[in-house]
């Protein structure tokens, strides 16, 4: 019976072992690629000849929508406020020298997805990028009104799945593509105080990470981004530092990442916050003191960013 017992513990010792390692040479790859970039600068333009970005017209979609211009690729943005669009689109198109195309639509609504497929008939969509999203206020108790949830639903989740409906089959028969899910730290455990937009957000890491198992052999890339803290509308503009990213700085680097993996934090700052966090025991984490103080402190930090 010792012996076993012997046997047992060193198995799970060994398991705890491997676990950490795998952990240390994934975080690696961040470092590595800071140093050394493995795709060519040809990668994105070889996926196909158009982007579609959604939630383009400003924050993290319009940066996307700049970036892979400038690597080659004609974009078309779609979005709910058609002034955004169009200025955005007018700056794209005189820096960069990319064709551009403009949707307009709302993705609280769920009637919209057939418009935007006729207007994406005849293009070679290599790349999507579903980035459009909802947030609610922080904090907030669930008690939202029922149009509120079904908004965030709508936005959240329904963009993610009808968009990729609508675009991997071409990329399947042409055994090529790149599919970016924007979700966010908020998905990658429980959040309270912002319940809806942290489940939708885990929804979207969780179909992507079983969808890329399905599509990996057909040479389409499906990869999620779990950004914290970015400087965008919906953050309100939060105050640029090491954590909190500029949209433009962000897409900058996350795009390099797009080879290390089907989910990324989507930077390096980001990559060591998540590992800390999950350092935190649960119990901790949902404890009424951790919690009291989190938001002590996210007051703090929003009151310090406004006044500055």
């Amino acid at each position: 019976m010792g012996e076993i017992q012997d046997q047992l513990f060193i198995l799970v010792g060994a398991l705890v072992c491997l676990n950490y390692l795998l952990k240390c040479v994934k975080f690696s790859r961040y470092f590595l690629l800071h140093l050394w970039n493995p795709l060519p600068k040809s990668f994105f333009r070889s996926m196909g000849e158009w982007a579609v970005i959604t939630g383009a017209g400003d924050g993290i979609g319009k940066a996307y929508s700049y970036e892979l211009a400038k690597r080659g690729l004609n974009v078309v943005m779609i979005s709910r406020t058609l002034e955004k669009l169009q200025a955005v689109a007018k700056g794209i198109e005189q820096t960069t020298g990319s064709h551009v195309k403009i949707i307009q639509a709302d993705f609280t609504k769920d009637d919209i997805y057939e418009n935007i497929k006729e207007n994406l008939q005849g293009l070679e969509i290599g790349i999507l990028v579903n980035n459009v999203g909802m947030f609610h206020s922080f904090p907030c108790i669930f008690h939202s009104g029922p149009n509120e949830v079904q908004n965030m639903i709508h936005c959240n989740i329904s963009s993610v799945v009808k968009m990729t409906q609508l675009l991997l089959r071409d990329m399947e028969k042409r055994r090529k593509g790149l599919v970016l899910n924007i979700s966010s730290g908020a998905g990658r455990f429980p959040w309270p105080l912002c319940s809806v937009y942290s489940s939708a957000k885990a929804f979207v890491y969780t179909f992507s990470r079983a969808l890329q198992v399905e599509y990996k052999e057909k040479g389409i890339i499906i990869q999620v981004v779990t950004p914290y803290s970015i400087s965008t509308p919906m953050t309100k503009y939060l105050k640029p530092n090491i954590i909190t990213k500029t949209a433009d700085g962000f897409v900058k680097e996350s795009l390099n990442f797009v080879a290390a993996g089907d989910e990324t934090y989507g930077c390096l700052a980001h990559e060591i916050l998540a590992h800390l966090l999950h350092l935190i025991p649960s119990w901790i984490f949902y404890s009424d003191t951790f919690q009291n103080l989190f938001l002590t402190y996210w007051e703090n930090y929003l009151n310090r960013s406004s006044s500055k």
